[in-house]
């Protein structure tokens, strides 16, 4: 070896000593990884597929630091191709025109090529359609790595030639194994500095990580930075350095929405503990609470409705405590909102004869009214039959008449169905004795 290599070599080690810890610590093989096992495990499908030479063009769909590039890294080592990352955020189409004539040159030479193109979301349908021809002829193997939902982010003609794989946050306890590894790893780790973290302190370092692997091991590498080599480090001193974890929100990405509807579907399931912990991860993750009680007032009368009408009234006075008072002084009435809401009984028989109702609009749109309920003011409306057969309700002795009140091509249905729930069941009992006043006593 010349003393140039020699010099090379010695380069490339301390580049690799001196990169950040989440970088050394990127798994080797499939087995390393860690939180994706239906992907990576003996015998997965994908790793079959590998095994036998077959890689397909595919796109991971998942929250930073769950695995996207070292998975797409393991793929191209496996397939013996080259690796050509290629970011949607700073490079373009003239960029990504190079690359792919010279993987088609590649390919020619029987080089495979994984194009791996980060934040593939990022790019507009032209240009991701720039893709579907190498992708098609099989110039590159093509693997995207999104944070976006891809139904939404990808356009359908690149979506249907991409196999969609949707990779997890860690698990506490998978956090956890990273960070013991990289403190244990003499190699590639922080083990020769031989740190001693307890119980406590690693636990919390696992929650600032929040399942994102990098963070949490760039949060490992930040409070390893502040002591000696072989001190003992606490939770208080993690805390010190780290401070309280950040909560992951984006207000207008998709976790907003899946909050949101973790929030209403708590509601709805009468849990009052989840719901209130998804309002208030919501409200410290930073969002407006008037999302979260415009949220709660359309709930009451959703999923609420008859069974419970004070439910209405409960949310909407939250809703104006909390433009009166703001925050945080205007929590503890969303609180009470909340919880309410989440005890009360359930009914979404008004919102089911709503959909009832429309319907019957839509299939009898021009039904004529009945001659009973139509207005009379002149003498020749009343000689053509106007307002024949009307009863003025309050002149029965019930109160009710035994008058059709709907057109004939909707008189036989039925719209409102309540339910045996709260006010309801007093509801349904007071329909029930309607319809026996109006039938006629012999």
């Amino acid at each position: 070896m010349s003393g140039n290599s020699l010099f090379a070599a010695q380069e490339e080690r301390e580049d690799a000593a001196s990169a950040p810890l989440a970088e050394r610590m990127r798994p080797r093989n499939f087995d390393e990884v860690l939180g994706q096992g239906e992907l990576t495990r003996e015998g997965s499908p994908l790793r079959r597929a590998l095994e036998e030479g077959r890689a397909v063009s595919c796109v991971f769909w998942g929250e930073p630091g769950t695995g996207k590039t070292t998975i797409a890294r393991l793929i191209a080592s496996v397939a013996r191709a080259r690796f050509v990352p290629f970011s949607a955020v700073l490079s373009g189409i003239a960029e990504l025109r190079t690359i792919c004539k010279e993987a088609e040159q590649a390919k020619f030479r029987g080089e495979r090529t994984l194009l791996f193109v980060d934040e593939i979301h990022r790019f507009n349908k032209a240009q991701q359609d720039a893709f579907l021809p190498r992708v098609e002829r099989g110039d590159v193997i093509l693997v995207g790595a999104t944070t976006e939902n891809p139904s939404f982010a990808l356009v359908p003609a690149l979506q249907s030639r991409l196999v969609v794989h949707r990779l997890r946050l860690l698990t506490e306890d998978e956090v956890l194994e990273l960070l013991t590894r990289a403190l244990t790893d003499e190699e590639r780790g922080l083990g020769a500095r031989g740190l001693r973290f307890d119980e406590v302190a690693l636990q919390k370092v696992a929650a600032y990580g929040a399942g994102d692997a990098r963070r949490a091991l760039t949060a490992l590498e930040h409070v390893a930075g502040g002591v000696s080599d072989g001190a003992q480090v606490d939770g208080d001193h993690v805390e010190r350095v780290l401070g309280r974890p950040l909560l992951v929100h984006d207000k207008k990405g998709e976790e907003h929405f899946n909050a949101l509807s973790a929030f209403h579907k708590s509601l709805r399931n009468s849990d009052a503990d989840a719901a209130l912990y998804w309002m208030l991860r919501l409200l410290e993750a930073g969002e407006d609470p008037l999302v979260v009680v415009r949220r709660m007032v359309a709930f009451a009368a959703e999923d609420v409705g008859l069974a419970d009408p004070s439910a209405l009234r409960i949310a909407l006075s939250a809703l104006e405590a909390v433009r009166f008072l703001g925050m945080p002084e205007g929590r503890l009435a969303l609180g009470n909102a909340c919880v309410y809401l989440a005890l009360a009984p359930k009914s979404n028989a008004v919102y089911r004869a709503l959909a009832a109702a429309r319907q019957a609009v839509a299939d009898a749109p021009r039904a004529p009214v009945p001659m009973a309920l139509r207005n009379a003011p002149t003498k020749l409306m009343k000689d053509s039959g106007y307002g024949e057969g009307y009863v003025y309700a309050h002149d029965t002795d019930a109160g009710v008449a035994d008058m059709q009140c709907l057109p004939d091509a909707v008189a036989k249905r039925r719209f409102y169905e309540p339910t045996d729930r709260g006010l309801e069941a007093r509801l349904a009992q007071r329909l029930r004795e309607l319809a026996e006043a109006k039938v006629p006593q012999s």
